[in-house]
């Protein structure tokens, strides 16, 4: 299977990933999900003309010159109701957020004013329509407050309760299953043999999964056993998950038996392959209706391709409109050599103190197998493929870490 294009690969990965069901949660427990509906405000905000600094509410005529004095007739904060009208002469003490009393056309700020038992002095005169938020400043019954496909920060939920919202409708979140495979890997904190190593794929991808609006979960490490991957693959996917991301053994190597596996069991093999570097072995495919991505094993590739693959389809699943990532201009602060076929993401230090666009530098040595460069990076650099050789200065395309 020949290689095929990073944005080939993007749009196959993500075509006819539809939004997961929706569901109805509490509003405390929405952050972070997708709307499945637009919402539409249950009242309007305010529901009456409201004060919206504390001073005095009157009629601004009999507070137009400096001077002038009032009756203080009654006092209301916010949550009271003065039931009468102001008259002429008089004023009501108010606080922020109390309705404003019938008859008032103004507020007096109290630093423009000066008490003395039950009379105010005007010392400094009143404006027009001042410090009133009138009826329906901020959205009105049936107003649309938040669009469907919203992903949910702490802002949007705090509209969706002054909309008087409840519970909001979302879209479940997307269930990934972590499959890792290597006989030469151990989970962190266990005791790696002369030729083992620590496994940290898992933890970073199951994170990058939460971050997105899915929920990731580890079926942990099975040995080089076609017969042992086989069944903790059926585990997996008894478990009812939407995706199946396996960490390593998806490349050419006699050991490397994903694919074999995979197929066995009736995946679809969408492709195998992509020309990009870090990430070359790739691979997508469908179990029945669970999407498979086998993700390479080499840490910095792995978490390159979740970055670029597996976000976008768990943010797609989750009902998002925008999904990632991102590319922003920069400028190279050091040159970069000619690109071959494959497109690169190279690791870089991102300085965003220039004025105009933020500097990128390439590290040095791009080993796939590095994540102490990954962990420094503030960027990936995206080089095309072909891309001639770049000076210093040069514009780039960037994806910010």
């Amino acid at each position: 299977m020949d290689l095929i294009s990073v944005d080939e690969a993007r749009a196959r990965v993500l075509d006819a990933a539809e939004p997961l069901p929706a569901e109805s949660v509490p509003l405390a427990a929405a952050h972070g999900r997708t709307l499945a509906d637009d919402l539409r405000a249950l009242r309007t905000q305010p529901p009456f003309d409201a004060a919206a600094m504390d001073g005095y509410a009157l009629r601004r005529q009999d507070a137009a010159g400096a001077g002038a004095g009032l009756d203080v007739v009654a006092e209301v904060a916010a949550g009271g109701v003065f039931a009468g009208r102001i008259g002429p002469g008089q004023a009501v003490r108010i606080f922020t957020g109390a309705p404003v009393p019938a008859g008032a056309d103004t507020i007096l700020i109290q630093e423009n004013a000066r008490r003395d038992g039950d009379r105010l002095l005007v010392v400094t005169p009143a404006e027009p329509d001042r410090h009133i938020r009138r009826t329906g400043l901020d959205f009105r019954r049936g107003d649309l407050v938040l669009a469907a496909g919203t992903r949910l920060a702490p802002r949007h939920l705090a509209l969706a309760a002054a909309a008087n919202h409840a519970a909001l409708a979302v879209r479940r979140r997307p269930r990934v299953g972590l499959i890792a495979t290597g006989d030469e890997l151990v989970p962190p904190g266990g005791d790696p043999g002369p030729a083992q190593i620590v496994a940290s794929n898992a933890v970073a991808i199951a994170a990058l999964v939460e971050a997105a609006g899915g929920v990731a979960t580890d079926f942990g490490i099975v040995p080089d056993d076609p017969r042992l991957t086989a069944g903790q693959v059926r585990t997996a996917l008894a478990g009812g998950i939407d995706i199946l991301a396996t960490l390593g053994g998806a490349s050419v190597g006699d050991h490397d038996l994903v694919r074999g596996v995979l197929g066995d069991e009736g995946m679809a093999l969408d492709f195998w392959r992509v020309a990009m570097r870090p990430g070359k072995p790739l691979l997508h495919g469908h179990l029945g209706r669970c999407r498979v991505l086998g993700l390479p094993g080499n840490p910095v590739s792995s978490l390159v391709c979740a970055l670029l693959f597996l976000v976008p389809l768990v943010e797609r699943l989750s009902g998002r409109l925008d999904v990632g990532p991102r590319l922003e201009p920069a400028r190279l602060a050091a040159p970069l050599a000619a690109n071959d076929r494959r497109q690169d993401y190279l690791r870089a230090r991102l300085d965003r103190q220039p004025a105009d666009l933020p500097a990128v530098t390439a590290f040095a040595i791009q080993d796939s197998s590095m994540l102490s460069t990954f962990a420094a990076a503030g960027a990936l650099i995206v080089r095309p493929p072909f891309a001639a050789a770049a000076a210093a200065g040069q514009p780039v395309d960037i994806i910010a870490l």
